[in-house]
């Protein structure tokens, strides 16, 4: 009996070690989950977990929900996107002051936000900017859990592989259409846009959620029908109203472009959006 309490206590005390050992890697919300998951998904010891619910979307107004403390306190690295997208992470560096935060965007020269004061944050949309953040987490990560650096960095230019391989499919299907205007309802395609040449000609309302007013439904009515714009681009987290309003009054078409904030989880779930995107975005304005 003491010889099989001993090899129990051993067996115990192996399975806490390992499990004290496990490097948790937390991310913001989902654009830089599906990043961190391309980069440390699958390697044994590593955990990656999403703090903000996929129905949140952006995190512009986001405010910290009692698990994502509980979430940041276990975390061994913060993965943000960086750009001011995570304001309120603001006050979580006072509490957390020890814990590694890896700035996604860190190098990436931002556009300014028609906000005033702020910059556009929605850099991942743009697939060549997405592989500057890929490398910035898979370093971040290297430096932060040493011992499995080769890994990130090995699973990092698989995935870049894979970008490179979007950005060319995009490429081919939207710098043909370069020089034609859209109008969006959220400043998230501005990056995706000027990567392949379109012009985003109006933003209707800045916040995603908010509902235009009434004078802003009323000066895109007028922009739309002066550009002889045909199309509107809406995302399918947020509500369309305002879209059908001025849809009604213009004759002009809805489509649905998704800022990729929301999917499936899976690894590949960033590539297959954007691949969607590049086809709803080109049968758009064609057709326009």
């Amino acid at each position: 009996m003491k010889r099989l309490f001993l090899i129990l206590s051993i067996l115990c005390m192996l399975g806490l070690s390992a499990e004290a050992e496990e490097f948790r890697i937390l991310t913001t919300f989902y654009p830089m989950y599906i990043l961190t998951q391309n980069v440390a998904g699958g390697i044994d010891g590593v955990t990656v977990s999403n703090m903000a619910e996929q129905t949140v979307g952006c995190l512009h107004d986001y405010t910290l929900q009692t698990r994502d403390m509980v979430m940041l306190e276990e975390a061994d690295a913060l993965v943000i996107n960086g750009g001011g997208m995570e304001q309120v992470m603001d006050r979580v560096a006072s509490t957390q002051a020890g814990l590694p935060v890896i700035d996604a965007s860190q190098g990436i020269e931002m556009q300014a936000s028609i906000e005033e004061g702020l910059l556009n944050a929605h850099v991942w949309l743009d697939p060549q900017m997405a592989i500057v953040q890929v490398k910035n987490i898979a370093e971040g990560l290297a430096g932060a859990d040493p011992a499995h650096a080769d890994r990130y960095r090995e699973q990092a230019e698989a995935y870049i592989g894979r970008l490179r391989d979007l950005d060319a499919e995009m490429a081919e299907a939207l710098t043909p259409l370069a020089g034609k205007e859209i109008i969006t309802f959220h400043e998230a395609f501005n990056y995706l846009a000027q990567r392949y040449g379109l012009v985003v000609a109006g933003v209707i309302a800045n916040e995603p959620g908010e509902e235009p007013s009434t004078r802003q439904i009323a000066e895109t009515c007028d922009l739309v029908s002066r550009l002889g714009i045909g199309t509107l681009f809406t995302e399918p987290q947020y509500p369309q109203t305002a879209a059908k309003i001025i849809s009604g009054e213009t004759g002009a078409s809805i489509y649905v472009l998704d800022p990729c904030v929301s999917g499936s989880g899976l690894p590949e779930s960033y590539e297959q959006i954007q691949r969607e995107n590049a086809r709803i975005l080109r049968e758009a304005l064609l057709s326009d």
